[in-house]
């Protein structure tokens, strides 16, 4: 660490602990972090937050695919580019850090944005498809270094010792949350109707373009960033897994005073117990650390406890994003049948219509923000007026109205339809109108707003200070990992439905489909897994002193 002449030092209470600035030396809090650091690293995330609107309608429209063959292809790309933040924040968290992991991943994402906009100028064939493809996984290689770390760095940039830079940091993954979901509500009618009147080629090109601009953006705020401090012990990475391997290794050996002690106080719930029964094993008395070099610290045995508390929370948010997957997808679909007239002559894109989620959140979340917590927190003490796994759980029990709702406006599409002799015309138009659509759309950016705001909090506070990256990378594999069950229940459900010659859940004739039971079939899956989160929120021992 650099040092200073006197009169160049920083006051002390002016100083950001645990953070350097760009060079190494200690940074001040009045000429650093705060909301325009945080902010600036969101542009390009909040701007080419296309998601699966583009590849979706690419696939079903100059490809040719089925809607169930491009739905299962647009869920296990998007599965993919979930999951791949568990890699990227791997390499931040170990190796390059979180602003050179963020321009590395920048810089990929060009690259992948710029090939997607060549497969589609070019004439159909062979190479366009397998270059459509590349270029869209590579597009989620870059994902996977840009969205954890992007989002971690601008927490990073508030003091959370500071009062009023705590009370920032309080609001910040609410705020964030609203920008990334302006910047695609902008962009999906823009970007929509482009594809559907000019060329695929600039609507490709377009976020291109963006990300070049917001690469450029970041890198102009590299003298006011706040860079955290890298420790001298082993990674974070190496400590929890040295504890498992020990763990394992001493499975059999009588366990430890510290689990029973912890039982006796009850600062374990009944089922945990079992769990950490199994990591306290790990702490071996000094002799045995003599021996055979076997022994975890106390410190390190609960940095693995704080990790594995998580996975129940983990699973169980999973249906959760089989619901979150469908926007993009079937209720695109629907609209594209439906009576789309704004005014005569311009009918509003269909894939525009997951606009009306970027408008809850624009919506709700001020009210969240500014109304909601300071009235809870009156009633519930809480500082975030209610709990980061209360918050989660009532998105969740909203997911499931949405689909309810769902169902029966498909139910009410099919009937006219049917009332106009339009069942077996799958290209016609039905006379109903699109905003029928708006209500579930609605309840799923209301949802959003509790639990994925509220995962990804949780996740960031939860963890130990040096995995951040790593726990919103688990909040990302949430998604992930629901896009894959959403592929393969799409895909079971189609083999099954099928059969014999009979009509599936997922034909290419909507008006004969039956989206309507598929949405009934993610409420009742939905509805379970409320349940037994309930189960698992309600025994969960938050970190760093939090309480349910």
């Amino acid at each position: 660490m650099a040092t200073f002449p006197e009169s160049q030092t920083p006051l002390l209470d002016d100083v950001v602990e645990g953070a350097v600035d760009c060079n190494g030396h200690p940074v001040r809090r009045s000429s650093s972090g705060g909301w325009p650091s945080a902010s600036g690293g969101g542009c390009g995330e909040a701007c080419v937050l296309w998601n699966q609107l583009q590849p979706y309608l690419f696939l079903t429209g100059p490809l040719g695919q089925s809607t169930a063959t491009a739905a299962e292809n647009v869920n296990i790309w998007s599965g993919t580019a979930f999951l791949f933040p568990l890699l990227g924040a791997f390499v931040a968290d170990s190796f390059l850090g979180r602003y050179r992991t963020i321009i590395a991943a920048s810089v990929l994402y060009v690259m992948g944005l710029a090939l997607l906009t060549v497969s589609a100028v070019l004439p159909s064939s062979q190479l366009q498809v397998l270059l459509f493809f590349f270029s869209l996984y590579l597009v989620a290689v870059a994902q996977g270094g840009h969205k954890p770390c992007v989002q971690a760095f601008g927490a990073d940039q508030f003091d959370r010792h500071d009062p009023e830079e705590s009370k920032a940091k309080s609001s910040f993954f609410n705020w964030w949350y609203l920008s990334m979901c302006v910047g695609p509500m902008i962009t999906f009618p823009v970007l929509a109707y482009i594809q559907d009147n000019l060329s695929w080629g600039l609507g490709f090109g377009l976020p291109c373009i963006v990300m070049v601009l917001a690469l450029l953006i970041f890198l102009l705020g590299t003298r006011t960033y706040r860079y955290s401090i890298k420790g001298d012990e082993d990674s974070p990475f190496v400590r929890i897994g040295k504890v498992f391997a020990v763990a394992l290794r001493n499975w059999r050996t009588t366990p430890s005073a510290i689990a029973s002690e912890e039982e006796s106080r009850g600062t374990l719930s009944h089922q945990s117990s079992q769990q950490f029964k199994l990591l306290n094993k790990a702490l071996l008395a000094p002799d045995d650390l003599k021996e055979n070099g076997k022994v975890c610290t106390i410190a390190e045995v609960e940095e693995a406890k704080a990790v594995l508390r998580l996975f129940p929370i983990w699973v169980t948010c999973l249906p959760y994003a089989i619901v979150f997957a469908q926007c993009s997808t079937f209720f695109t679909k629907q609209g594209a049948t439906m009576d789309r007239t704004i005014v005569p002559g311009f009918d509003i894109p269909a894939a525009s219509l997951q606009s009306f989620i970027g408008i809850a959140t624009i919506i709700f979340i001020p009210i969240y923000d500014r109304i909601f917590v300071p009235i809870a927190r009156a009633f519930t003490r809480e500082p975030s007026g209610i709990t980061m796994l209360r918050r989660i759980g009532t998105g969740m029990f909203i997911s499931i109205i949405s689909m309810v709702v769902a169902a029966l406006v498909e139910m009410q599409r099919v009937q006219t339809a049917k009332d106009y002799n339009l069942f077996d015309k799958p290209s016609a138009t039905v006379p109903m109108s699109v905003w029928w659509l708006g209500p579930q759309y609605l309840l799923i950016g209301l949802a959003d707003v509790f639990t994925m705001v509220g995962l990804q909090e949780f996740f960031y506070d939860q963890v130990p200070n040096e995995l951040r990256s790593v726990g919103l990378a688990l909040y990302l594999s949430i998604f992930g990992v629901g896009s894959f069950l959403s592929s393969f229940l799409i895909s079971v459900i189609e083999g099954a439905t099928s059969w014999a010659g009979h009509t599936s859940w997922f034909s290419n004739n909507l008006n004969r489909a039956h989206l309507d039971y598929f949405y009934w079939l993610l409420a009742a899956v939905n509805a379970v897994g409320l349940v037994v989160y309930m189960y698992f929120a309600k025994s969960y021992i938050y970190n760093r002193g939090s309480t349910i």
